[in-house]
């Protein structure tokens, strides 16, 4: 027996019943000789730990463009935070961590440069309409390593997949990861406003503040123990009824006065000028793109706009930046 082996047994001594357990995976789309040390949602988290997605996302917008101090949270950041909750809740459940942890590390290697913004332009100006949890996916299986993708289990997927508030998971774990990023996002997006200066503690709703905390450790540490109490023991992942619909009001809350609020969001107009304008270039002049978007196209069948899609969305926003001044600043005559 070897040391995968001894540790898929411990899963099924130790884990919940309702955990998914390594051995039980529905497996990837090509199939792989097993790892002797690690289970299969243990090596899907490696995978996107050392993936290039994975690396760029530490120079993507979360909330504030471009933000002038060493503490806002990035994309990066952001992940952590999500994977962090995650596993924490995971644990007290006696689930599978390593597949809860692989699924919060990939659920956003899709999203595009300067955030949601960035996002809406593409949905926008694409035939096929874009969305950040779709992209992630199409990274794991298909941008990846040349287009060989990531050859992730089908678990860790499906729970990238349905991150999203309107998604539904397969698995608990993947569930854990779907309410961890709101928690997350909330939290340190509250953090960034305070720090910004745009939104003060008092201004929270006393309402939201006497159910779930005054403080972003009080707030973290009511949502965490409300999950993990009211779903031990249960084929599910629950809350409270008067948790869940304060965590709604406060996420209402940050829409009205951080998410939409000029002071925060005052230069996402030009950003997303900027993301269309890549777009319509790149449409007309796809001979720029590496050659293997370009081959993406001529030998793979994929459509332009959707390659197009592809690459401006693993673009960082200081890549975004440099390309739109190659293409559209004119340089200086040189003497």
């Amino acid at each position: 027996m070897n040391i995968r082996e001894m540790a898929e047994n411990r899963e099924e001594e130790f884990l919940s019943e309702y955990a998914s357990l390594s051995r039980n995976t529905r497996g990837r789309d090509r199939e792989e000789a097993q790892c002797d040390i690690r289970p299969v949602y243990q090596r899907d988290r490696d995978r996107i730990l050392h993936c290039k997605s994975f690396r760029r996302l530490k120079h993507k917008t979360q909330v504030f463009l471009n933000p002038q101090g060493d503490h806002y949270r990035d994309r990066l950041t952001h992940t952590l935070e999500v994977s962090q909750i995650a596993r924490t809740i995971a644990q007290a459940l006696r689930l599978n961590e390593n597949l809860t942890e692989a699924i919060a590390m990939g659920h956003d290697l899709g999203h595009t440069p300067f955030g949601h913004a960035g996002e809406r332009v593409l949905n926008r100006v694409c035939p096929d309409g874009f969305i950040h949890s779709e992209q992630s996916i199409r990274v794991v299986e298909l941008l990846e390593k040349k287009g060989r993708g990531l050859n992730l289990t089908w678990e860790v997927r499906d729970g990238i997949r349905n991150h999203r508030t309107s998604g539904n998971p397969s698995t608990l774990e993947g569930k854990v990861v779907r309410l961890s990023d709101k928690i997350a996002y909330i939290n340190h997006d509250i953090d960034d406003a305070e720090r910004a200066g745009i939104l003060r503690e008092e201004e929270i709703p006393l309402e939201y503040r006497q159910v779930l905390g005054s403080t972003i450790k009080e707030r973290l540490n009511t949502m965490i123990h409300d999950i993990v109490s009211n779903s031990q023991g249960k084929p599910d992942i629950c809350q409270s009824p008067e948790v869940e619909q304060a965590m709604k009001n406060i996420r209402k809350f940050m829409f009205k006065s951080v998410y939409t609020n000029p002071a925060a969001k005052g230069e996402e107009t030009k950003a997303e000028n900027m993301i269309a304008a890549l777009y319509e270039y790149y449409e007309k002049h796809l001979e720029v793109l590496p050659l293997e978007y370009q081959e993406m196209v001529t030998r793979g069948g994929q459509s332009v706009p959707r390659v197009v899609c592809d690459y401006i969305s693993g673009m960082t926003d200081q890549y975004a930046m440099t390309k739109y001044a190659e293409y559209f600043i004119p340089k200086a005559w040189r003497l």
